[in-house]
């Protein structure tokens, strides 16, 4: 298989919309769970995570974890270099992939402060330039994925003719500008590369400075992230871990990626220790003013109304019971993921050089079920008939593939589900009551909808995409 055909794989992945979905390994919390005390904490969490990379499968992976602002663990497991048997260590530097949009999102939050931009101009405010087609795209609609714009990782002539060169920029803007909307801005939301490209652009058009400039001035320095920078497929960076991939013989190198591409949406390098320092400065006041960070940190709706998890470059998702501020981040060879919980700011990041087994988002939420405890399932109140919502629901996942999801009742009348959107292949998940017909699996929202009377179809919020699938006659 080429490198082109790896990174094609990859490519819709690259959000972290799919981390979950993809997750091949079961993690077992530790008896040492349900504690809040820090040195208990640690002693799990190193327990959790050298018990996952005992197979080999892994080359390396960082973790660091605060609680209420104070450092738990920060750590490295495994190798950086499997070559020269580099060690992990924890100041070694990943490719942290989409967890950059959050930074795109504060550095746009900033500017708006600044009365620079305004979420609700059109793009062409800023770039004048852009073939709309005719639409009116809100800078907002950057921000959640609700804009319609084709996701560029997704059009095979990118990876064909424009993926590996180092072309300028506006050869892939006139690229997917041309492409058709997905849909109309506002109608539904899919995530998409596309739409943080174009925040980057705008960020160098407001502010006079090259993207890499204004978030190392105005955000790592800001954060105190002195590890952190925009990454570079040639540089010689200290601490740099390697990525690897798994194949029918082990591991193996990934292929490289050209950061012209994934830019203001996936090109920054960090720390785990300097992801924490993010969460700490994001979350504690120090990016962004009160009112600019709250309305970063809020999700939208649709047109039609309907709520999203997913805010301005950061999701925002009921996760085990609690409030979470999350999102993932894949390049080739590497994963990453980070967490924050407001309630006890406990803040998780997780950062791994290899794809295989290991998940990142599996991981954290294991380290969150650590400290509070594993989320109690809620059934449905005995008022509602979950007799209602038994079938098999049909419709296009988030990239046009076919999606089946099947649900079902115990004999308790729980509601089960079984299907992509449940996780790896194994025994129906149990749906856990959310508010009137909406059920929550994991950080995703499942909505029955009725139509005179009847439920017809089921709306599931992924966090990154919202798709409705149409109950089987």
């Amino acid at each position: 298989m080429t490198q082109l055909k790896r990174l094609k794989q990859l490519s819709t992945l690259l959000g972290g919309a799919a981390l979950a979905a993809v997750a091949t390994l079961t993690i077992t919390t530790p008896a040492t769970a349900q504690t809040k005390d820090p040195a208990r904490i640690a002693t799990a969490v190193d327990s959790l995570v050298t018990a996952a990379l005992q197979d080999g499968r892994t080359a390396g992976l960082s973790v660091a974890v605060s609680l209420g602002g104070r450092p738990v663990i920060t750590k490295g497991y495994g190798y950086a270099d499997l070559e020269w048997k580099v060690p992990t260590a924890e100041r070694t530097v990943y490719q942290v992939g989409s967890v950059t949009k959050q930074f795109t999102a504060a550095a746009i939050m900033q500017l708006v402060e600044q009365k620079k931009i305004d979420l609700d101009a059109d793009v062409t405010t800023y770039l004048p330039d852009y073939n709309t087609q005719g639409r009116r795209i809100p800078v907002r609609r950057l921000l959640d994925h609700t804009s319609g714009l084709k996701d560029y990782l997704q059009m095979p002539v990118f990876h064909d003719q424009i993926g590996m060169k180092p072309l300028p920029r506006d050869t892939l803007v006139k690229l997917f500008s041309k492409e058709p909307f997905d849909f109309e801005p506002g109608e539904m939301e899919k995530y998409t590369n596309s739409g943080y490209f174009l925040l980057g652009l705008i960020i160098e058009k407001v502010s006079g400075r090259s993207y890499q400039e204004y978030v190392r001035e105005y955000l790592f320095e800001r954060a105190g992230m002195k590890d952190s920078r925009y990454c570079s497929e040639t540089a010689v960076v200290p601490n740099m871990a390697h990525g690897y991939e798994m194949s029918e013989h082990g591991l193996r190198h990934s292929v490289r990626v050209d950061h012209t591409w994934p830019y203001a949406g996936g090109s920054l390098c960090a720390t785990v220790a300097d992801l924490d320092a993010w969460n700490q400065a994001l979350h504690g006041g120090k990016v962004l003013s009160p009112a600019a960070y709250k309305a970063m940190i809020t999700p939208g709706t649709l047109n039609d109304g309907s709520p999203l998890q997913y805010a301005k470059g950061i999701a925002v998702s009921d996760i085990g019971g609690h409030r979470a501020l999350h999102h993932g981040g894949i390049l080739p060879g590497f994963f990453t993921y980070v967490e924050y919980f407001p309630e006890d700011s406990l803040s998780i990041a997780v950062a791994i050089n290899s794809q295989g087994p290991v998940q990142p988002d599996v991981m954290a939420r294991t380290i969150a079920e650590i400290a509070h405890g594993a989320p109690v399932a809620k059934a449905a109140p005995p008022q509602t008939k979950t007799a209602d919502y038994v079938g098999e629901y049909r419709g296009k996942g988030g990239y046009g593939e076919d999606l089946v999801l099947k649900v079902a009742a115990d004999p308790a009348g729980r509601l089960t589900i079984e299907g992509p959107l449940a996780g790896p292949p194994g025994p129906p998940r149990q749906l856990a009551y959310a508010r009137g017909e909406t059920f929550q699996l994991d950080d995703k929202q499942l909505t029955f909808v009725r139509q005179r009377g009847l439920v017809t179809k089921l709306r599931v919020d992924a966090v990154y995409v919202q798709m409705v699938l149409k109950r089987a006659e």
